[in-house]
């Protein structure tokens, strides 16, 4: 997949990739290929160093893009899956677990969107389902039970809005999701790795720490939503995008986030490997940080952090 303000780099790439075969029979080549190599790096700087928010949105979308599993496999170690809610059944858009971070036993939950067609399918394209929440609901349960902290990797466009959801409760699902996220009584933190979609990654994202990829994003309403009932045109996605303030920077500055997660340079797609390598990074600081806090602190500021939200102060009005 090839994002339109990305061409310019991808067009040099290719030059560079048919420079390099040349090369193993030319070697007087090699100069060439090398300085072709520090102008791509220039050129996407300067494209990243000026993104626009809905810029932003599209790589948080990007087909490319890691996905929770592959986190999963790159960080965690001794992954145990469970499935189903013991209600209804299994959503697989989903995956909780037990699971190891260098030495740190845990619970894992994490949204997946699926990556071919079958599997998109098979994933509901991350959109989860009632018993989805569900499943979370009882992670948290277990991770009480056994005294883990419980970590979120978060990436979901939204709840599934489908009338079967809705008549097995999605909005109390969501609702009772979060009240079990506030309520845990170990240690939690969410990062949101792609896209985090209104209540549908809220519900599995109240937690002690809250931390963004570099080109993530996190809001209440995707732009196109937001385009479609304030101007009832889609096509204002961007303008929407803009006034909705949903990329990393923006949330670290309204404080709805604690940190952001650096990507490699033209995002986590260029470089999964190393994008791993700072989540991994930030996941065991934040870890080692809450677990040395008594819980009775740990509750009284996380409540403290929910209350927050919206509050706001007037500046008097000049006369």
């Amino acid at each position: 997949m090839l994002l339109d303000f990305e061409r310019p780099i991808h067009d040099l790439e290719r030059r560079i990739e048919e420079l390099k075969k040349l090369a193993q029979e030319r070697p007087e080549l090699q100069e060439e290929v090398h300085q072709l190599e520090e102008q791509a790096t220039r050129i996407r700087r300067k494209i990243y160093a000026r993104l626009t928010p809905w810029q932003v949105v599209q790589i948080a979308r990007h087909a490319d893009r890691p996905h929770a599993v592959d986190y999963i496999e790159r960080i965690f170690t001794d992954f145990v899956e469970f499935h189903g809610d013991r209600r209804y059944g299994d959503d697989p858009a989903i995956i909780t677990g037990f699971a190891t971070l260098e030495g740190i036993r845990l619970v894992l939950i994490a949204q997946e969107k699926g990556r071919d067609t079958k599997e998109k399918l098979h994933r509901n394209f991350g959109m989860p389902h009632p018993e989805g929440y569900r499943k979370a609901i009882r992670a948290v349960q277990i991770a009480e039970k056994f005294g883990l902290p419980v970590v979120s990797l978060v990436d979901t466009p939204g709840a599934y809005p489908g009338v079967g959801a809705e008549e097995r409760g999605q909005f109390m699902a969501i609702a009772e999701s979060i009240r079990a996220f506030v309520s845990a009584q170990v240690p939690t933190v969410a990062v949101i790795i792609g896209e985090g979609g209104s209540g549908g990654a809220l519900a599995i994202a109240a937690t002690d720490r809250v931390y963004a990829l570099q080109y993530a994003i996190y809001s209440v309403i995707s732009p196109e939503g937001c385009a479609a009932i304030l101007w009832r045109d889609g096509k204002r996605a961007p303008e929407a995008a803009e006034a909705l303030k949903i990329t990393a920077q923006d949330l670290l500055e309204l404080g709805v986030i604690d940190g952001i997660v650096p990507e490699p340079l033209g995002g986590a797609h260029w470089a999964p490997e190393e994008a791993a390598r700072a989540l991994k990074e930030t996941l065991i600081q934040a870890l080692k940080d809450l677990l040395k806090t008594p819980l009775e602190a740990l509750l009284e500021a996380r409540r403290r952090r929910y209350l927050a939200f919206g509050s706001f102060s007037e500046s008097p009005q000049e006369t």
